[in-house]
């Protein structure tokens, strides 16, 4: 795990990192800005470093771990997309049928931390498949940087219509109870809002810190609904009032906490904004949730 945590940082870097990070700023713009607000001795660079990810240190469970099996398996895009390919995990040992969970990525692809959630899920006893939008570019480059420069290049609404594809896939599976629930993570979370406004039977929907869908969509909304945002978070937060007044008039069953002090990507757990009790708290929740929604 990384040792830093988002208080070893000035809040501004923080914020700075966000833009980078999600696109409003470049590369260049982050190192010339961030220099005033460093700490702990670092460089622009190295401060850029120790905010990235640190995969290898952060990861939870093996992908050879004996209780799970893993795959990458690929699917035909019904949209004139190529292909769908993604990261399927199963518990090695079941008895019966289990519910199916589909795990939507950040703004990088499936990069080795998603990939470690829908190893975590599995071991929770469920079917967990991971897509990667970014396949029909290429797939996940192995390097953030370059996976963020790729994703502005995705055919979006062709991206949405194939993680529609996903669910479907997942609820036919021949291991599958036909309930399929939905987590996603900032991209992820919007993906995840999204499908729910357009998969009246999903099981169940959890959004970390995800951009929210219109009042108007929010109404065919037929999920219960997860929602974990972040209190530090005020370009994903201000999405938030309109949205749960949408969800009140629409008599949506959601579930929504906002956790105080802790920063976007609170779940994330190979960077520093990453916050263990936090984490540990939304993830209980999360699977409860699922429990509840997706067991026969």
């Amino acid at each position: 795990m990384t040792q830093q945590t988002a208080n070893d940082f000035h809040p501004k870097a923080l914020k700075l990192f966000d833009q980078y990070v999600h696109g409003d700023i470049t590369r260049r713009d982050f190192l010339s800005s961030v220099g005033k607000y460093t700490l702990l001795g670092l460089s622009a660079e190295g401060l850029l470093d120790a905010l990235s990810p640190k995969f290898a240190q952060a990861q939870q469970i093996s992908g050879d771990d004996p209780r799970i099996k893993t795959s990458y398996v690929e699917y035909p895009s019904p949209h004139g997309n190529g292909k769908i390919r993604g990261y399927l995990v199963e518990p090695a040992k079941f008895q019966g049928k289990l519910p199916a969970v589909l795990i939507i990525h950040e703004n990088r692809g499936l990069n080795p931390h998603i990939e470690d959630i829908a190893r975590r899920v599995a071991l929770d006893n469920f079917i967990a498949f991971a897509p990667d939008a970014l396949f029909t570019l290429g797939g996940y480059p192995g390097d953030e940087d370059k996976a963020r420069e790729l994703f502005p290049k995705l055919d979006q609404p062709k991206t949405r219509e194939d993680f529609l594809t996903a669910a479907h896939i997942l609820k036919h599976l021949p291991n599958s109870n036909g309930k399929v629930g939905a987590v996603g993570f900032c991209y992820g979370g919007g993906i995840v809002n999204f499908l729910a406004t357009k998969i009246p039977d999903l099981g169940a929907a959890v959004a970390f810190y995800g951009a929210q869908p219109s009042a108007e969509d929010t109404k065919k909304i037929k999920a219960p609904l997860l929602l974990h945002y972040a209190g530090k978070d005020d370009r994903i937060n201000a999405g938030w009032p309109a949205y749960e007044t949408a969800l009140k008039t629409a008599n949506v069953n959601y579930e929504a906490h906002v956790y105080p002090a802790v920063q976007h990507g609170f779940n994330n757990d190979t960077t520093p904004r990453y916050d263990a009790p936090t984490a540990k708290l939304a993830w209980d929740r999360t699977i409860s949730f699922f429990n509840v929604y997706l067991r026969d």
